[in-house]
């Protein structure tokens, strides 16, 4: 089967099963909510081992399957650390004060990861230089995810910040890095057509606010990834992530004081949301600078689209986030575009 055809069959069925979610702890009164979401998880657990069967990528040597282990594990602690956002401000938290808890936990976990590890070559001057500044984006990626997720549901505000492989792919042909092509153009139509159909078949509405954040994250992660990949080949990867954390850490700090905010959660799940959150960000962030550097910034992307499915399937047993058929179609179709457009290369 053509590798396109098994992400469309792949997503399809995804959507199609997370069309019917019911939450998890979402509705005290219903005695066959649990029952359902068990069966959720268990329809998601053959739809993987069906990935894993039959793989999109064919199986490869150790050494490839090396050079991607960064980046699945980032996909998989960003659509964990997605969902526990949710519950963080489902607890009495703001975006604010968690950015700033995430910075405070990420900053001595990666410095005791630089600690331990072989000792990295310094970073010259242009590239600290280079490394703060992507942490000013950082700070203002992770900041409009945070309020995307706010002020819509989960699924509808990944998928719409997972915009971003889509506009990386545009920047770099209009920057002379590659071809588009008429494959790669028509696959972008496709890719906007299924956000759109996402967007316009939501039930109740959207909040404009939450698509505008989901795209101002989306395209500050797309400059970072063109900086990483164009200025900072070569460089340690653990240094970069930590100045870049750094720097972040000190914005969220600064506008705490200037603002006098701090609205921690109220309730014991939303700390340990907001704890283990924070540990998946930190491991999740550093894996995406090892992948840019291991495999560059196309295939990390590529590879990344592995997060929304998994944020939208956690949502759902989790929030009770249920998305409609005709949502998860364009899901579906977004998603599927996106994997083209990136393997057309």
């Amino acid at each position: 089967m053509p590798v396109e055809l098994r992400w469309v069959v792949l997503l399809a069925l995804a959507m199609a099963v997370l069309s019917r979610i019911k939450p998890l702890y979402g509705n005290v009164g219903n005695p066959t909510g649990g029952t359902r979401a068990f069966t959720t998880a268990c329809c998601a657990v053959h739809i993987l081992c069906a990935c894993y069967k039959h793989p999109v990528i064919p199986p490869e040597p150790v050494s490839r399957v090396a050079a991607i282990a960064p980046v699945i594990i980032a996909a998989a602690c960003f659509a964990f650390a997605d969902v526990a956002t949710k519950v963080t401000l489902h607890a009495g938290a703001d975006v604010l004060t968690m950015a700033l808890f995430r910075g405070m936990i990420g900053v001595p976990l990666l410095l005791a990861w630089v600690f331990v590890g072989a000792a990295p070559k310094p970073l010259t001057t242009p590239q600290r230089r280079l490394a703060l500044l992507i942490g000013l984006l950082f700070a203002g990626n992770v900041f409009f995810l945070f309020k995307a997720i706010e002020v819509m549901e989960v699924p509808l505000a990944i998928l719409t910040y997972f915009t971003y492989p889509l506009l990386t792919g545009l920047a770099a042909a209009a920057t002379g890095i590659e071809r588009l092509g008429l494959a790669g153009a028509l696959a972008a139509l496709a890719a906007f057509a299924g956000l759109a159909l996402m967007i316009g078949a939501h039930p109740g509405g959207v909040a404009l606010a939450g698509i505008a954040f989901a795209l101002l994250s989306s395209c500050t992660r797309v400059v970072i990834l063109l900086l990483t990949r164009a200025k900072l080949q070569g460089a340690d990867s653990r240094l970069i992530t930590l100045w870049s954390l750094i720097a972040a850490t000190v914005v969220f700090v600064a506008a705490a004081f200037a603002t006098m905010n701090w609205q921690p959660p109220v309730t014991a799940a939303g700390w340990f949301a907001l704890i283990a959150s924070s540990i998946a960000m930190a491991i999740a962030v550093l894996m995406i600078f090892v992948s840019t550097a291991r495999i560059g910034p196309f295939r990390t992307a590529l590879f990344m689209n592995f997060e929304p499915l998994l944020a939208t399937i956690a949502s759902g047993i989790v929030l009770g986030e249920v998305i409609t058929p005709l949502q998860a179609l364009g899901g579906a179709v977004m998603v599927a575009a996106l994997v083209a457009f990136q393997m057309r290369r």
